[in-house]
């Protein structure tokens, strides 16, 4: 199979894992599982990239609950800049990060805080989504899961960086990646080939960490009905 037919395979996956009724974790599965049955190569690299980043914590020295997540000041998907205190003050916040709209694990992702984004907010809790990317992609993403969320972009990981969540994928990584025709440079502005950590916090209204879920294995994400509960305790 060419990388071309493994990027149109993976659509299809992502439209039956948009369309399932189920927790996002099984979602992510469908996804995960087709990237097995088409290419080996694809599905080892990244566990190798999973199993290198795991022994490394990747993630792990990222502020944790009970402190508070440090400030931000980063342009929205229209060239707005959005500050973290104007988010704090009525209630929980929701700070997730993605690797880009090109990834299908974040596409769905964010489609899954898009469905539950009226409940949070009749908690009067709100959703901050954090990628790597540049305005037009971050736009697209948004557009895509039908969300009204902004998505911020954290333009060359600096801010990621400052929370221990930014990643390299590797050398190997980079060339399939960008050889399925995901040319992540273009979309973050640099070469740099930096992720980061796909990962969750959810504060409470003074901006204290009631709940942190990451994971170096980007195939696994915060379950939606945990970030609700996380929402409701931070209320």
């Amino acid at each position: 199979m060419s990388d071309s037919q493994l990027v149109e395979e993976l659509e299809k996956a992502f439209r039956e894992a948009v369309a399932l009724d189920a927790p996002l974790n099984e979602r992510m599965k469908v996804i995960a599982d087709r990237v097995r049955a088409l290419s080996d190569v694809f599905a080892d690299a990244v566990d190798r990239m999973v199993d290198r980043l795991q022994a490394q914590a990747a993630g792990a020295a990222a502020p944790k609950p009970g402190e508070m997540l440090p400030s931000f000041l980063l342009p929205d998907e229209t060239g707005r800049l959005r500050a973290l205190v104007e988010f704090l003050g009525e209630g929980p916040v929701a700070v997730s990060f993605v690797r880009g709209h090109w990834c299908p694990y974040c596409r769905l992702n964010a489609v899954g805080l898009a469905e539950i984004e009226d409940e949070a907010s009749s908690l009067d809790a709100k959703i901050v989504v954090i990628a790597p990317e540049r305005r037009r992609f971050n736009a697209a993403l948004k557009s895509e899961a039908g969300a009204g969320f902004p998505i911020l972009s954290d333009m060359d990981n600096g801010y990621a960086l400052s929370l221990n969540l930014a990643i390299w994928v590797g050398a190997e990584m980079e060339r399939l990646i960008d050889s399925a025709g995901w040319h992540v440079p273009h979309y973050q502005g640099n070469g740099a080939w930096i992720m980061p950590v796909p990962a969750t916090f959810v504060l409470d209204r003074e901006g204290v960490i009631v709940t942190r879920s990451l994971d170096p294995d980007y195939r696994r994400r915060m379950e939606i009905d945990d970030l609700l509960a996380a929402i409701r305790r931070a209320r």
